[in-house]
């Protein structure tokens, strides 16, 4: 197997739409922003009072970054403490940048991407 159908496959595994779902709305970016701006766990309702959203919505929100793998929760009595999973988040995209900058080098190398035999009509 060539060294970049390797490459597509690990993207393919890497490239989780769970995890582009997740990042892919301004709500849940925004309570991944202030999750980061606190650097601690946040309560559900602390982030609810940061934002024009009902604490129910936020909770949704919450529970498909967790989903992603984004953030990680914590229960505490009757409260939900949710925050960021650095190492996580960071391996991911840190894997996404790595396999997409290989395929980039074995694009300058050949001159052209080649299609595998499963894309070709």
């Amino acid at each position: 197997m060539s060294n970049s159908v390797s490459s597509s496959e690990d993207l393919a595994v890497l490239l989780s739409h769970q995890l582009f779902r997740a990042l892919g709305d301004p709500t849940r970016v925004r309570l991944v922003e202030l999750l980061a701006e606190r650097c601690r766990a946040c309560s559900v309702s602390e982030l609810a009072d940061c934002l024009d959203v009902d604490i129910s919505v936020v909770s949704r929100h919450l529970a498909l970054l967790r989903a992603a793998g984004v953030v990680r929760a914590n229960k505490v009595g009757r409260s939900v403490f949710y925050e960021i999973q650095y190492q996580a988040v960071t391996e991911a995209l840190r894997g996404i940048a790595d396999l997409l900058e290989r395929a980039s080098e074995d694009f300058n190398v050949a001159g052209a991407c080649v299609a595998s035999e499963d894309c070709r009509p």
